[in-house]
């Protein structure tokens, strides 16, 4: 390839300057080998030729240079210290002191110390002394002396006489800097709190000197001779030559002009990004020839060195150079201060000037031009908009204003609304928060904006009294100090709602907290963060390596849920709770297991390659991110405390309820009221928070006392979708959280891919639930990196969300470059982090894979595997020398309780005729449903046995029979009578839920299953309304033994009869519960006396393994004189499952047997009565499941009569298709034939009149011939 002339060059400017290669040759003369082979081979080709002078310049017709790389391992001049604006000053490297040896050749003596004088004592010579210093800087005598130029500098004058060939123009402006200067600071704030780095002014200036060209490209031209004709050359892009000041080691400077090509097609992050990397290489002597090519205008910037205005020569080969000088105030400004500044509109200017080939630039042009720049400058076209928008900062840039007039009143309108812009932050900063991983977007909201508030940039300095801020009275600050505080606390990565609440205690603790000065986290801190985020990261990218395609429910995208729950250990751990109680549902399950939990990677890869054990719970329960476990935290101080993550299935939120039971049944067993030693973790989905009403079931139910826990921190991992569902139609609101403002909580919207402030929003959430034991809502902004399941495609519709997230790097990734950018740590710090993971689980995967894994057993306690809750083992120890029935003292003892009122107690005329009657039942007999149940309830309470009961109306029941808390009708005090039977007995607490059915069932599950040694009830207001709770039921109540040897003890007591209220109060569909049942996995009864509930509550209260028991519960037999029980009934016998006849037939003489259960059986025995029917024997099925032989024992005295079924629900409910199907169990095979209301899609009729029809045609069918 054809070499280019030292004359080509200077006609071109798009190669390597004579002083570019002078400087090269002269460190080869000094070292040979601190050049490439390149520069060698071309050096000693040349001076073989004899085509190097002395000075190191080619002759005019040599070869330049080749066209290989820069030198690699040649050493830059030491560079001079960066000025704040320019580019050509860099830091210098100290020279290095030579080390002192010692010469012993010719003694073994060490050398004698050197000599040294001391200071004069005459105080003459001190005087004399001081004088010499004095005179420093008087020159020297010297002669006038004449030096030939040599080298680089003979290169560059004849480089200046080139120019002289060019007609040249220059166009001079004053440009305003105020605009410049401080959007570069917000620039660099931003940067300096996320991934590093710095904006310098000239940045700024030559990117708005690029964009000026593109929208003038009759300036981006240059003159051309060709075949001797002028023609004008239009490039196709910009290429921006930057003129780079590099000084040497012997104080003089090296001038180089690096290209940053087709600078036009740059967006303003990667023309800095180009722009740095030209330096870099010009400071490490690595500038190649490709770097000087294609320059189309130049920039230099003499205001680094103060230079205020220059006139810069423009080389041959390009059209115009750009000169910036120095941002300073006018000279008759410079005694001012900058309060005085800013209210006179004074702000610093900087001169700029445009040199121009004469022959192809008018002047007017060179004057549009610079007008150009100083429009984007100013910020009045959108200039800055999109730089920020490139450097990702996450609010508005300022523009030129004019600063208004200064007088008093404007002073004191401008303090007011400094006040009142604080107010709008604390608002409304969140709506502009940088909380987005998925699409950065600057936000705007008008509430913000300095303009509404008669503020502007002239104002930054001005200082305002600002009240209280950061919980200090009588602050002052600038406005610029205030908005770097507003904008810090309220628009970063964090966006905080909490100006909602009422109570303004919590509302200025949380100002206290946020309105701080921000502290970068410690190095400590930080590599415990990227630990954490490894350990998150890593295990997720193996088994989507390992096991591609399996289900998993990643958390890849959301993976800063693991050090926010870990900061959250940490500090519980730290402050001495005695356990985390999380419940979450299956997203990100398995990380949370293994990284929070520590249940073992080797149980996880084995149940992924199907190493499952038949006797061990994954092998007969649930899938494995449903499974939950229970073990010890460390943290890193080594605290300990205990975390809990319940099992769930995947009805999404139905575990909420059912955490906060158990946690409250933690706190319970303390003992201690107002101990709040448990806390609750509730982690969300964003769509399922918003959609899943149990949600505000759960956080309505915080604050009362029958379910209070504490707060609960609710942690929101919002990947922006609901399966394939978009927020715009999943919710009619801004955030996922709105609806939850009303509960009077703090929201904290936190960006994942900020991990730092993640964890800083988790302490300070821990903090406040801590501080005012009420809830408190993370809501961290992530995405989904896979689909709803690894084998779903989410392109398929959601392909514009997807094609970012396909692009975006992993939230470790953005952190790890964040900490590189900073100088945090080194990139192979981070990536050794990262490979010391991945070899972990290399290692436990080929171990597990190799040698199998044995799952923990049911009940095994064992290292960090499966563990089952303490209350969930040992259970089926058994009971020994117990009975149902208790002592005549006892009985009496209860009844006395209810007369034995506090002083001063005003008992309701109507309940005290009820309490007398209870006493006297204890002596008399005739004992009343009601009074019955208290009876167990207080003979429990007194063996020492807790009972804990809720529901709607429970204190007083629905039916006014319980009145288990007494009021008092003048003041309202409470008296519970239960509550003081003995000193030592069991707790009893009582409640009225709140009108639902989902939530509290939930709860009191939960408590149940943490606390089987209570006997905790819960009734239905109707036992049609239990099915509001259906999810609880089915997936918790009824199988979560099976699934996930969670054993509950829970009551559930249904009102339950049809007596002509309709279809909504009639029912508790007997015949839904006992399509459950199946494995002895529920006790089903329908007791029909007094004594037999009684009896049956006592044996629940004690009966192991522990099950949940299913009540049907009358209401008609609550006040129904028949359906009493005398003293012996309860003192002694035991639970019923059937009762046989009880009118004292001849068993030979009976034809029929009508088999029953509930409230219809009085019916029939008054229907029998009624017809005096002594051939008619009537027998009752008192429990349903577990299925006995009871009733056929009984039928079986009845051998040859005919067998009915009467029920009072219709054919197609009720218990008939359930005993139908096991009749071979309850009547030995024998026939059975059914009596019942026709099949109906409701549970009864609305009206009174077929209501009553239907009875008669019920006893008629039941007591007529046989059909």
């Amino acid at each position: 390839m054809k070499g280019i002339t030292v004359a080509q060059t200077q006609v071109s400017g798009n190669q390597a300057s004579p002083e570019f290669i002078a400087e090269y040759y002269r460190q080869y003369l000094q070292d040979s080998q601190t050049v490439s082979p390149e520069w060698r081979s071309y050096f000693q080709q040349m001076e073989s030729l004899g085509l190097m002078n002395p000075d190191g310049v080619a002759s005019r017709d040599t070869e330049l240079a080749p066209h290989e790389a820069a030198p690699s391992g040649q050493t830059a001049p030491s560079p001079a210290p960066e000025s704040e604006t320019g580019v050509g000053a860099y830091e210098s490297t100290p020279t290095a002191i030579p080390a002192r040896t010692l010469d012993v050749s010719r003694s073994d003596l060490p050398p004698a110390p050197r000599s040294r004088a001391a200071d004069p004592s005459s105080p003459y010579a001190a005087r004399e002394a001081a004088e010499i210093e004095h005179n420093r800087h008087l020159a020297p005598a010297a002669e006038d002396q004449l030096e030939r130029l040599k080298g680089i500098n003979a290169a560059i004058a004849k480089n200046m006489e080139a120019s002289l060939s060019v007609p040249i123009a220059t166009s001079y402006r004053q440009i305003p800097a105020k605009v410049l200067i401080e959007n570069r600071i917000q620039i660099n704030d931003h940067l300096r709190r996320t991934r590093g780095g710095k904006v310098s002014f000239t940045h700024l200036i030559g990117y708005a000197i690029v964009e000026a060209l593109s929208e003038l490209p009759e300036m981006n031209v240059r003159y051309e001779l060709r075949d001797g004709k002028p023609y004008i050359f239009h490039p196709a892009h910009v290429g921006f030559g930057l003129a780079i000041d590099l000084p040497k080691d012997d104080g003089s400077r090296l001038l180089v002009t690096p290209v940053v090509p087709k600078a036009d097609t740059l967006s303003f992050h990667e023309f800095v990004a180009a722009y740095e990397e030209l330096v870099r290489k010009a400071r490490e002597g690595k500038l190649t020839m490709e770097d000087y090519n294609g320059a189309t205008v130049t920039l230099t910037n003499p205001g680094t060195l103060g230079t205020l205005m220059s006139s810069p020569r423009l080389m041959v080969g390009q059209g115009s150079i750009i000169g910036v000088g120095a941002t300073a105030y006018p000279a008759e400004w410079a005694g001012a201060s900058d309060e005085q500044l800013a209210r006179a509109g004074v702000g610093k200017i900087m001169h700029m000037s445009s040199t121009y080939d004469h022959r192809v630039i008018q002047g007017a042009l060179s004057g549009t031009f610079l007008g150009t720049v100083e429009k984007k400058l100013k910020g009045e076209d959108g200039f800055y908009e999109r730089v920020f928008n490139s450097e990702k900062v996450p609010y508005d840039p300022y523009g030129w204003v004019r600063n208004e007039a200064d007088n008093n009143y404007s002073n004191q309108y401008k303090a007011a609304n400094a006040q009142r812009l604080i107010h709008a932050y604390r608002s409304s900063g969140h709506l502009i928060a940088d909380t987005d991983p998925l699409d950065y977007r600057v936000r705007h909201h008008p509430d913000l904006c300095l303009c509404n508030y008669g503020l502007s940039i002239w104002d930054l300095d001005t200082e305002f009294p600002i009240g209280v801020y950061g919980g200090k009275k009588n602050q002052r600050m600038t406005l610029r100090e205030l908005l770097g505080h507003l904008r810090d606390t309220y628009t970063r990565t964090s966006g905080i709602e909490y100006m909602h609440i009422q109570d303004p205690e919590q509302r200025d603790w949380i100002q206290r907290e946020i309105e701080q000065p921000y502290e970068p986290p410690t190095k400590e801190v930080r590599a415990a963060i990227l630990n954490r985020l490894n350990a998150a990261e890593a295990f997720e990218s193996f088994l989507q390596t390992k096991y591609v395609g399996q289900k998993r429910f990643s958390l890849e995208g959301g993976e800063s849920l693991i050090p926010l729950l870990l900061r959250v250990m940490d500090d519980a751990a730290h402050d001495g709770l005695a356990g985390v109680t999380i419940g979450m549902a299956h997203r990100g399950r398995l990380n949370v297991l293994v990284n929070v939990a520590g249940k073992s990677n080797a149980q996880i890869f084995s149940e992924f390659e199907g190493n499952l054990d038949p006797g061990s719970l994954q092998g007969s329960g649930d899938v494995k991110y449903h499974l939950g476990t229970e073990s010890v935290y460390e943290s890193y101080e080594g605290c300990h405390t205990q975390v809990y993550i319940a099992a769930n299935p995947s009805h999404l939120e139905a575990v909420d309820p059912v955490v906060q039971g158990i946690v409250r049944a933690q706190q319970d067993k303390v003992g201690i009221e107002g101990d709040y030693g448990y806390m609750p973790v509730l982690i969300h989905g964003d769509a399922a928070f918003v959609g899943q009403g149990v949600v505000y079931e759960t956080l309505n139910m915080s604050q009362l006392k029958a379910y209070k826990t504490g707060g609960t921190l609710h942690i929101i991992v919002n990947n922006q979708i609901g399966f394939t569902t978009s927020p715009t139609n999943a919710r009619s609101t801004i955030y996922c959280t709105d609806l939850a403002k009303g509960l009077q909580v703090p929201i904290f919207h936190v960006n994942a891919d900020d991990p730092e402030m993640v964890t800083r929003v988790a302490g300070l959430a821990y903090r406040f639930q801590q501080k005012f034991h009420k809830d408190v809502i993370i809501d961290m902004l992530c995405y989904r990196r896979r689909g709803h399941n690894e084998g779903d495609d989410p392109s398929m519709t959601q392909p514009v969300m997807y094609g970012l997230i396909d692009n975006l790097p992993s939230t470790r990734t953005v952190y790890v470059n964040n900490l590189i950018g900073r100088g945090d740590i080194t990139d192979a710090e981070a990536k050794a982090a990262m490979e010391d993971f991945r070899a972990k689980l290399e290692r436990i995967f080929e171990e597990t894979k190799e040698h199998g894994y044995k799952p923990t057993r049911l009940g095994e306690q064992g290292g960090n595997d499966w563990n089952l809750p303490a209350s969930q083992t040992n259970q089926n120890k058994e009971m020994i020398g117990w009975t149902s029935a208790i002592p005549l003292d006892v009985l009496q003892r209860i009844g006395d309780s209810q007369v034995a009122y506090p002083e001063d107690f005003a008992v309701h005329p109507k309940v005290a005729k009820l309490l007398q009657r209870r006493q006297t039942m204890t002596r008399e007999g005739n004992i009343d449903w009601g009074f019955g149940e208290l009876l167990a309830f207080g003979s429990i309470l007194m063996e020492g046995t807790p009972i804990r009961m809720s529901g709607e109306d429970a204190r007083r029941a629905t039916f006014v029979q319980r009145h288990a808390v007494i009021h008092d009708h003048l003041t309202g005090q409470e008296w519970t009578p239960l509550a003081f039977l003995t000193p030592d007995q069991g707790d009893f607490m009582i409640y009225d839920s709140s009108l639902s059915e989902f939530a509290p069932l939930g709860f009191e599950y939960g408590y149940s299953v943490e606390r089987p040694e209570a006997l905790t009830l819960w009734e239905a207001q109707f036992g049609d309304f239990t099915f509001g709770g259906q999810t609880i039921i089915d997936e918790f109540i009824s199988s979560s033994a099976q699934k996930w040897h969670q054993h509950s003890s829970l009551v559930l007591l249904l009102p339950h009869g049809f007596e002509g209220q309709g279809p909504d109060h009639s029912s508790a569909r007997i015949e839904r519960f006992l399509a459950l049942c199946a494995e002895d996995n529920m006790w089903v009864v329908q007791p029909s006396t007094p004594a037999n509930h009684f009896h049956m509550l006592r044996a629940q209260a004690y009966r192991h393994p522990r099950t949940p028991l299913v009540v049907f519960t009358p209401k008609q037999l609550l006040r129904l004189r028949a359906a009493v029980s005398q003293i012996s009934d309860f003192t002694s016998g035991e639970f019923q499952r059937a009762i046989g006849d009880t009118a004292g037939l001849d068993a030979a003489g009976v034809s029929r047997v009508i088999i029953c259960t509930g409230r219809v059986y009085y019916d029939l025995v008054a229907e029998r009565d009624k017809r005096q029917d002594r051939t008619t024997a009537i027998v009752r099925l008192e429990q349903y499941y577990p299925l006995h032989d009871d009733l056929r024992e009984i039928l079986d005295s009845y051998p040859n009569a005919e067998l009915v079924w009467v029920q009072d629900e219709p054919a197609n409910q009720g218990a008939w298709t359930f005993v139908s199907a096991h009749r071979d169990v309850f009547t030995g095979g024998r026939d059975l034939r059914l009596v019942s209301r026709p099949a109906m899609a409701a549970p009864s009729t609305g009206n009174s009149t077929f209501h009553k029809e239907q009875a008669l045609a019920l006893m008629e069918a039941a007591f007529g011939a046989t059909l």
